[in-house]
């Protein structure tokens, strides 16, 4: 018998099959691990500042009816200084808010969202009110503006 041609007993080039997407290389799942991680670390920044905002928000809440019930308008301006306080306790450094008093934490709170309201609008009797015996105070407009800072600062 002849032996057949040898182009003939030749067989078509085969490619090899593409390569699958899954398994993972290892450094993609490096990477979404670390897409994860930074994930669960916005989440957590993000519902703790909530968690801060919605706790001084239920302070205030709760410092309203309050002064709803008894009518103590000269507890207001105390109420609402310390809360403003804690607030910005946890917003800047202790050393630069613990020491401010008078005109330069009303300045301090102009400065971070105030827009001049409280040194000369309603947040003007955070000032004057520990020291009057009857201060007159604006309490819905305090409590307003409390709540705007609040709300511009966390």
């Amino acid at each position: 018998m002849p032996e057949p041609p040898l182009l003939s007993i030749l067989h078509d080039i085969h490619t090899p099959a593409g390569v699958s997407w899954w398994p993972l290389a290892v450094g993609w799942w490096l990477l979404l691990i670390l897409a994860i991680v930074l994930m669960l670390l916005l989440i957590r920044h993000w519902y703790r500042g909530n968690r801060l905002r919605r706790e001084a928000m239920a302070e205030l809440k709760r410092i309203r009816s309050e002064i709803r019930e008894h009518g103590q308008h000269n507890r207001l301006s105390m109420q609402v200084n310390i809360l403003l306080r804690r607030v910005a306790l946890t917003l800047a450094l202790r050393t630069l808010v613990a020491g401010l008093m008078g005109q330069r934490w009303l300045r301090f709170l102009d400065q971070r969202g105030g827009q001049g309201e409280f040194s000369r609008g309603p947040g003007r009797v955070l000032s004057q009110a520990p020291y009057a015996l009857d201060p007159e105070v604006d309490s819905e407009a305090l409590l307003k503006l409390a709540e705007r800072w609040i709300r511009s600062n966390l």
